[in-house]
């Protein structure tokens, strides 16, 4: 079974960034479609960002222009730069495949906070 681990997070001011990873116990560059969630304190947990089928991605309207995904397949690794960061924000962000769930991480804790 693959096993996700993320990590990066912080506290940071709003305005300031933060690089997020997500790294798998094997390959799954060409086996699964990942994403990036994050659950706020109260709320559901959302999708934010994924790769598409197609070799690109999609971002959620509140992240838009503000996160990116990049990958780095060599390390089974993938991304989540976050930039231009809200007080909204903060969350604990997963990483996960779209299409096949796998067994959920521990999650990596981002606050925005002045």
């Amino acid at each position: 079974q693959v096993q996700l681990v993320e990590s990066g997070g912080g506290l940071v001011q709003p305005g300031g960034s933060l690089r997020l990873s997500c790294t798998a116990s094997r390959n799954i560059a060409t086996a699964y479609i990942m994403g990036w969630y994050r659950q706020a304190p109260g709320k559901q947990r959302e999708l934010v960002a994924q790769f598409t089928g197609g070799g690109t991605a999609n971002y959620a309207d509140s992240v838009k222009g503000r996160f990116t995904i990049p990958r780095d397949s060599a390390k089974n690794t993938v991304y989540l730069q976050m930039n231009s960061l809200k007080p909204e924000d903060t969350a604990v962000y997963y990483c996960n495949a779209i299409y096949r769930p796998l067994p959920w991480g521990q999650g990596t804790q981002v606050t925005v906070s002045s």
